[in-house]
């Protein structure tokens, strides 16, 4: 559930254990701390209160709301998935790549074998980027 509040907002930049709790109700939708603590269980143990005490200290910073008008309380994601993503690879791309997308590129392209598919994407993208 985004605000229009929250669009005005500057993302904050979640810690590790925030983000797979983001994960979970970018995948799951609004959700109760039951779920997502369900969900975190799945990869590694995780308990209850920390996944409570954490989903609620990130509704305290604004990443998350919280709608209590129900007996369990149902927890939103404050702002998209998408300007979350985009705030994180800016910021990576600023500080491992001194800003340079370019750079980030050609190391993707030289470490990970990329399919023909992903080759053809890519050249589209690149002569749609060349158009404008």
């Amino acid at each position: 559930m985004e605000t229009n509040h929250s669009k005005n907002l500057k993302p904050i930049e979640p810690t590790k254990a925030e983000l797979e709790i983001l994960q979970v109700l970018w995948e799951q939708g609004p959700t109760t701390v039951r779920l997502v603590n369900d969900k975190l269980n799945e990869f590694r143990e995780v308990n209850y209160t920390s996944t409570l005490k954490l989903m609620q200290i990130m509704a305290e910073k604004g990443i998350l709301t919280r709608d209590e008008s129900q007996m369990k309380h149902i927890y939103h994601v404050a702002q998209k998935e998408q300007t979350t993503k985009d705030f994180l690879l800016d910021r990576f791309i600023d500080t491992m790549y001194n800003g340079s997308a370019g750079r980030l590129m050609m190391q993707l392209m030289g470490n990970k074998k990329t399919s023909k598919s992903d080759l053809e994407a890519i050249k589209t993208l690149l002569n749609q980027l060349e158009e404008k």
